[in-house]
């Protein structure tokens, strides 16, 4: 079976963070070919184009992760009906200089949870536009909006509602899934590929 390396990142900055708590969940739930490494956006300046001619460390080091992983996740909280400027701003180191745009045909999940019904909803959606622009593959089924409760989870990732794992692990399943789809779709050759007596 092939392993996927899967590069994360966790949208909210906060040491005490329920999307980190949840990306420990999705992890410890994940089918097994998928390896994570999470990719860090705290250290990141904010993005403007003076930096183009020379990324600073740090945005060197953001874009590297991204190249090095199959596929990329975000598991982020909903600010103001909207991405969190630390995630937007990750985002646009990884997009630039321009033609040289590190999320372009790497297989994306987006995954959120919140305390309020609406379960990052609405960040959800503003990152489909971004990513669509971006020429990233997104995982558009199933959705998952998670309306957080501490108690389901333990510190190590453990999920104790049982309804919560279910989908938590049918998430993963599907994420993994599409990951080697599109990554099989897009493997040099793939595309007009024909068997050598094709054309008799």
């Amino acid at each position: 079976m092939a392993t996927y390396k899967i590069g994360y990142l966790v949208g909210s900055l906060s040491s005490g963070s329920i999307n980190r708590t949840l990306s420990k969940a999705l992890i410890r739930l994940a089918p097994p070919e998928l390896e994570f490494t999470e990719i860090p956006i705290g250290d990141l300046p904010l993005y403007n184009s003076d930096f183009d001619s020379d990324f600073p460390p740090a945005g060197q080091a953001l874009k590297q992760a991204i190249a090095a992983s199959d596929g990329i996740l975000f598991i982020s909280p909903e600010y103001n009906r909207s991405i969190p400027g630390a995630l937007k701003n990750a985002i646009d180191w990884g997009s630039r200089p321009w033609g040289t745009n590190s999320f372009a045909r790497k297989p994306t999940g987006i995954i959120g949870a919140s305390p309020g019904g609406i379960g990052t909803a609405v960040m959800q959606s503003s990152m489909r536009s971004v990513l669509s622009f971006l020429d990233a593959p997104q995982l558009n089924s199933p959705e998952a909006y998670i309306r957080f409760d501490a108690a389901d989870y333990g510190d190590d990732g453990e999920v104790k509602n049982a309804d919560t794992e279910a989908l938590l692990r049918h998430y993963m399943d599907e994420y993994g899934a599409f990951v080697a789809r599109v990554l099989d779709a897009t493997a040099p050759g793939h595309i007009g590929d024909q068997h050598p007596d094709s054309s008799k």
